[in-house]
């Protein structure tokens, strides 16, 4: 009796521990979209824009010209055309091995995020930063960034995918790393680059962060599905 109880008291620690964590994100974006919204964040945001500037011609990034196209090929990284390429091939490759359930788990970590990303950019229709000639072409809103929202939701669902199939501690946190890093380079490269303020990005982490988490969440509950189908007398050998 005591083995079944640890066995769902984890269970139930878990799934505690991502509703906490889901709902600690959405409080974050809630703080920041009003701050947004009543112009708190604007001094703040133009100051962190200008800084990667030259303050002799904020025309100018700072750093080699070469790091311009650097920041290009990063931010490419979060577009809509890699990342579903990205998960279609990912969507293919599980059905392949048939694993349906972790491909739709993959669909709703794109897709969800692609229409809750239109959705709140549309409710929101913050202007983009005018204070620099943009470094690439934009064509929406600018609150929340929909690259950093996609590149969370999508990189940090595939590497928690992945990471659970691994089995030494070493690869599972090469793993989750690369994708918080990928997550992290993406957004600051919108910054960088003029097309977002630091607030789009922060907002667009936090609403990709908790959608990822959801997701990992519920791709978990399918890896662990076999394990839930056997007989509870297996759980306690």
């Amino acid at each position: 009796m005591q083995k079944i109880l640890t066995w769902l008291g984890r269970r139930e620690i878990a799934f505690w521990i991502v509703l906490l964590l889901i709902s600690g994100s959405m409080w974050l974006f809630m703080e920041v979209a009003d701050e947004v919204t009543e112009g708190e964040t604007l001094a703040m945001d133009e100051k962190i824009l200008l800084s990667l500037r030259n303050p002799d011609n904020p025309e100018d990034l700072l750093g080699p010209p070469w790091l311009e196209q650097v920041g290009k090929d990063i931010t490419a990284l979060g577009g809509n055309t890699v990342l579903t390429l990205l998960s279609v091939w990912v969507m293919i490759f599980l059905l392949l091995i048939h694993k349906r359930k972790l491909a739709l788990v993959v669909l709703l970590a794109t897709g969800g995020a692609l229409l809750a990303s239109f959705m709140l950019k549309s409710g929101f229709d913050r202007a983009r930063p005018d204070l620099v000639t943009h470094a690439t072409l934009v064509y929406t809103s600018s609150f929340p960034s929909g690259h950093s929202m996609l590149s969370a939701s999508t990189y940090l669902t595939l590497g928690a995918l992945l990471a659970q199939f691994q089995t030494s501690w070493r690869v599972k946190l090469l793993i989750i790393c690369t994708s918080v890093l990928l997550t992290l380079l993406v957004g600051i490269s919108r910054v960088y680059l003029g097309v977002h303020w630091p607030t789009d990005v922060v907002a667009g982490w936090t609403v990709g962060s908790a959608w990822a988490l959801m997701c990992w969440y519920l791709s978990r509950q399918f890896v662990h599905e076999k394990i839930d189908s056997e007989p509870v007398s297996q759980h306690i050998d």
